[in-house]
């Protein structure tokens, strides 16, 4: 089932087409990675999902329905900065939440459970560090046991081990079933935790899939010779050659197989004996680059 479909989905601001005609969907049962530089339109895009930004285009469903307003019932959410009441503990504020969203006292302890903040849910809000607050956050998105989670920039502004705490609340939502949509640019954590992604960019999707399909299948060599522009002329003659970027200490060279020692073998051949020679994978963030440049 498609949890979520949109299709051209457009924003315009004035003469400004914050967002422009952005067409994805995602599944259930998804980490759904929605990434894309600051100023993309990832926030604008979610405030149309859930109905706070109003759309100058395109359609939404959500569940496979029109019927948005019953479908969003069926959603939580946190948008960018959490904003609860700073003389509140958290509990007290959850309890607010919980009353708009009409849960009951057992899932306010579940989600203060799910969160690990149960030993700190009567201290006041504003004695809470920037990830105690974040991790409310995603305790309220998660109040009322919703089927999808739509979290934006979950972990923007914390320390790594605030980070940790996000991923593994992630996981855990994820491990209970639940469709998860989270916005950011941290390219290194979406590629630990999402399992689907699509690319946005001065608001238009450049791409969509899963993160297999998002990473090139192609092989990337690291290799460093003493002559370094023999290597660059030659290795580019390879006929598995596929790209190349120089680096500081030696040339990531992206292959179309996976067979090092005939890599080697060539160039022994040309007169080249390489110092250095490693196999790499493509990471989330170099396809991100990739695909991001080439657009520009």
């Amino acid at each position: 089932m498609r949890v979520i479909e949109a299709r051209a989905l457009t924003k315009i601001y004035g003469k400004t087409r914050v967002v422009d005609e952005a067409t994805f969907h995602v599944e259930r049962g998804q980490v759904f990675g929605f990434l894309g530089p600051n100023g993309s339109g990832k926030t604008t895009t979610i405030g149309m999902l859930l109905g706070i930004i109003n759309r100058s285009g395109g359609e939404i469903y959500l569940f496979e329905t029109r019927d948005l307003d019953a479908a969003r019932r069926r959603i939580g959410a946190t948008l960018e900065t959490p904003n609860f009441y700073p003389y509140l503990s958290g509990y007290d504020n959850l309890r607010i939440v919980a009353k708009i969203k009409g849960a009951r006292e057992a899932q306010i302890q579940a989600a203060l459970e799910l969160v690990e903040l149960s030993s700190r849910q009567r201290d006041k809000f504003s004695t809470y560090s920037l990830g105690m607050k974040q991790r409310l956050a995603i305790a309220a998105a998660a109040l009322s046991n919703p089927e999808l989670i739509i979290l934006d920039e979950p972990t923007n502004g914390l320390d790594p081990e605030g980070i940790r705490d996000v991923r593994r609340i992630i996981k855990s939502l994820a491990s209970s079933g639940k469709t998860v949509f989270l916005s950011s640019h941290l390219l290194s954590e979406v590629e630990q935790i999402c399992t689907h992604v699509a690319i946005i960019k001065q608001g238009k999707i450049l791409k969509q899939g899963s993160l297999r399909e998002m990473i090139s299948h192609n092989l990337f060599a690291f290799i460093r010779a003493d002559d370094m522009e023999l290597l660059k002329t030659m290795v580019s003659q390879y006929d598995k050659f596929v790209s190349m970027t120089v680096e500081s200490d030696g040339l990531l060279v992206e292959l179309a197989d996976s067979n090092l020692a005939a890599l080697n073998r060539f160039l022994f051949e040309k007169g080249i004996s390489l110092s250095h020679l490693a196999m790499r994978r493509q990471t989330l963030e170099e396809a991100f680059l990739e695909l991001t440049e080439s657009s520009s």
